[in-house]
């Protein structure tokens, strides 16, 4: 009998270890077998999956909301979100860029690092709420329900908890707990639907903007539970502290600097067509924009997880953001695919109108992602490489490009003019940027911003 007829003879250690293996760790050895070897993809698909997770609920989330609210409601209720959105990227300082950063190799004061990261998210957040507030009646006089007592406290712990929320995703990341940034969106998407028909039932005008609120109080007292309880502690106990980089607030201030613009580019969007185009157009624009998005984040967030490998393996960066690439223009070029061919299936569901008026935006936006990874991955190249300079110029001339042709073309084209304007930006980027790759894109030792 050859060796091949011969059974394998099982190694009683790793049998008896193999029973010992409790559900948790059979699970994630479940996962770690159909997701791929290498730590960037593995944590970037995982992302990319909460990412999904989230959009997936959040269709249903805005499907509930078209049906059980007026147009004007969800329209209003949209351009809020969006602007607490926007003071969410002014008020959490982009300090999520800076856990994943720089909690890898933060070993013993990694707590500190991220209860610090937090306290400064939060009272800025506040302060930037109450401030914005003050001046709706100058600069968003169209969402003066905001300054009723409800509407106002909604709000504010919706920039505030938002921040957090941000935040945390970060933190989870760098510790390597990315399932638990799946978990928590599972968590805040499905409270976040049953106070949206709680708040229908009672006929809350701002059910929509409590719905966010109450579901995001839920979800980060679950979340950090974890991350505090479990996460922190075992990377601190296994990560070996380095010393603090050189400069870290000097980082921290400009990557801030420069995702002020990228936020801005992303929110002030919708408040643009709300104040050009009014309330049902901004309806439309959100349901088409929160559709496209998804491959956003997708993009987003294999970013997220290219910056903390890198962290680790400097040497490794150029490799890593090649396999990046290819990985994320592959699926995202099947989701845009589908979004195209099914848009209006898509936002039929929302209500006819929704798919007369939305179609060919939401075709736009879709095109408009697969350029975009080109831009997301630079951007984390240079923050990697502590290249600020780069990775502020990149998000500036995003969102003037954006804003700008977006004011251009909507008295032409209507809200479909803010998809030309998504995705001649995002064309217009990429082109530099394959142009310049021998600037960004080349094998070079870590330097200062």
């Amino acid at each position: 009998m050859n060796g091949l007829d011969t059974p394998p003879v099982a190694d009683p250690a790793a049998r008896d270890a193999g029973r010992r293996r409790g559900p948790r760790e059979m699970l994630r050895a479940g996962v770690a077998s159909v997701l791929p070897g290498e730590p960037v993809l593995r944590t970037g698909h995982v992302l990319a999956v909460s990412s999904l997770v989230n959009a997936g609920l959040g269709f249903f989330f805005w499907t509930f909301a078209t049906h059980w609210y007026d147009e004007r409601t969800v329209g209003l209720s949209y351009s809020a979100l969006s602007a607490a959105l926007l003071l969410t990227g002014i008020g959490q300082l982009n300090l999520n860029d800076f856990l994943v950063r720089f909690v890898p190799t933060a070993g013993r004061r990694s707590r500190r690092m991220v209860l610090t990261c937090y306290a400064a998210s939060i009272s800025f957040s506040v302060v930037v709420a109450l401030l914005f507030l003050a001046l709706v009646p100058v600069v968003a006089p169209r969402l003066g329900f905001l300054l009723s007592p409800v509407a106002a406290v909604s709000f504010v712990v919706a920039v505030a908890g938002y921040a957090v929320f941000v935040l945390q995703d970060g933190a989870l990341t760098a510790v390597r707990m990315p399932g638990w940034v799946v978990g928590e969106n599972l968590i805040f998407a499905f409270v976040k639907i049953l106070l949206l028909a709680l708040g229908a039932a009672l006929a809350l005008s701002s059910g929509i903007l409590l719905s966010w609120a109450g579901a995001l109080v839920v979800s980060l007292l679950v979340a950090n539970s974890v991350l505090m309880g479990r996460g922190i502690p075992r990377h601190e106990r296994e990560t070996r502290t380095a010393p603090p980089p050189p400069r870290m607030l000097k980082y921290a201030t400009a990557d801030w600097f420069g995702s002020l613009f990228r936020t801005a580019g992303y929110t002030v969007v919708p408040l643009i067509v709300l104040n050009n185009c009014g309330a049902e157009q901004s309806a439309f624009y959100s349901v088409a924009w929160n559709i496209a998005y998804v491959p956003y984040l997708i993009a987003r967030n294999m970013g997220t997880s290219l910056l903390a490998e890198s962290v680790r393996g400097p040497e490794r960066l150029v490799a890593h953001s090649l396999r990046v690439l290819r990985h994320s223009g592959l699926l995202l070029g099947a989701v845009t695919v589908v979004l195209i061919a099914a848009a209006p299936e898509i936002l039929s569901i929302f209500g006819a109108s929704y798919a007369a008026q939305g179609t060919t935006l939401l075709r736009l936006l879709a095109l408009s992602a697969l350029p975009n990874l080109l831009l997301s991955v630079a951007i984390d190249v240079a923050r990697a490489r502590r290249h600020l300079n780069w990775a502020v110029g990149l998000q500036v001339a995003m969102c003037v490009l954006v804003l700008g042709l977006t004011h251009v073309l909507l008295p032409h084209f209507g809200v479909a003019g803010a998809g030309l304007a998504w995705l001649a930006t995002q064309c217009v980027i990429a082109l530099f940027l394959i142009a310049s790759r021998s600037r960004w894109l080349v094998p070079v030792t870590e330097g200062s911003s």
